[in-house]
């Protein structure tokens, strides 16, 4: 689990983050939706350490992150998967590369035993035989499953995912989502997924999380959005790009 109390992140004389209280569960895909500019992207870079918080505490589990000295929050790192929007990975390398580099970075594992990481790893995202193939030579899917399958290769506690659907074709995102899903309950992870994508937040959100200017604005499950009458809410919901699907669970 990840529980923050009273997050609070300023730039310069600006607030972008107001006090902002949750709790993330294991198990669980916990989705943050918002509108651009909203403080999403700079909640989820302050919940990994990528921003320091001005003010209030970030726990995983019975860790209280933000306290951590440097070498005890790098060490914590080794227990915190990360997918990037635009999958991040380094093109000079070949999957297996890719994939290979945090068990290199964090952990003392002998050659076999990484490439039998690796492997498994390769194989849970449905990605096989293409360890020697770089990421150039990939569609916008295979990469980001590469990004899952670099992301869980420590055995993560916590995954963090930025837009993993930005730039796909919807039957791509929602395979993209699906493994998300299945991985965050096959191993039980403490999973946080920033998100626009109103689809994404009716298939996999157990739970969801509205950010307007700054502020936790509502939370609640996704079939609680369908009776939300929070009229900030609403208005991003159905000014979003929406599937006739959700139009029509709206309607019910």
């Amino acid at each position: 689990m990840i529980r923050i109390n009273h997050i609070i992140k300023s730039f310069a004389d600006t607030v972008v983050l107001h006090d902002i209280s949750a709790e993330f569960e294991p198990g669980k895909t916990n989705l943050i939706i918002g509108a651009s500019g909203s403080g999403k992207t700079v909640l989820l870079k302050t919940l990994v350490g990528l921003h320091e918080a001005d003010s209030g505490e970030i726990w995983y589990d019975d860790t209280l992150f933000n306290r951590l000295p440097f070498d005890q929050k790098k060490n914590m790192r080794k227990r915190i998967g990360m997918l990037f929007q635009g999958a991040a990975l380094f093109d000079f390398a070949t999957v297996e590369e890719n994939v290979m580099f945090p068990l290199t970075m964090f952990t003392d594992q002998s050659y076999a035993e990484k490439r039998e990481r690796v492997d498994f790893c390769l194989k849970r995202v449905n990605l096989v035989n293409a360890e020697k193939r770089y990421p150039s030579e990939l569609s916008g899917g295979m990469q980001k499953r590469v990004g899952i399958a670099r992301a869980i290769a420590l055995n993560p506690a916590y995954l963090f995912c930025d837009e993993p659907n930005s730039g796909l074709d919807p039957n791509t995102a929602i395979l993209i989502d699906d493994l998300i899903h299945e991985i965050t309950q096959e191993y039980h992870i403490t999973t946080i997924v920033n998100t626009h994508d109103m689809n994404s937040v009716m298939e996999i959100g157990d739970k969801v999380m509205f950010i307007h200017q700054g502020h936790k604005w509502w939370e609640g499950t996704r079939n609680d959005i369908l009776y939300s009458d929070n009229p900030e809410l609403n208005n991003f919901v159905f000014s979003s790009s929406m599937t006739k699907q959700f139009k029509a669970l709206s309607n019910k």
